[in-house]
């Protein structure tokens, strides 16, 4: 696998931030909170369609790579 751009793993890092705020919360809270991860993550995979397209490359092992960087290198936000 080619080198992992870091836009895309600060684009990943943002997303598991959003959803680990999802923690503990009820109701309007935890609506607006999933809609906030829901962008975070569309522009996530957006970004990755993009990129894989640009570069001709698997666009699964990709996004697998980044998601591997990104868990490789932090503790899940959500615990």
């Amino acid at each position: 696998m080619a080198d992992i751009p870091d836009e895309l793993v600060k684009m990943e890092r943002s997303a598991e931030a959003e959803r680990a705020q999802l923690a503990g919360l009820g109701g309007e809270e935890y609506d607006a909170q999933w809609q906030a991860w829901r962008r975070a993550a569309e522009a996530f995979q957006a970004a990755v369609s993009e990129h894989s397209a640009r570069e001709g490359m698997s666009r699964a092992e990709l996004e697998q790579a980044v998601k591997k960087a990104v868990r490789s290198t932090e503790e899940d936000p959500a615990r």
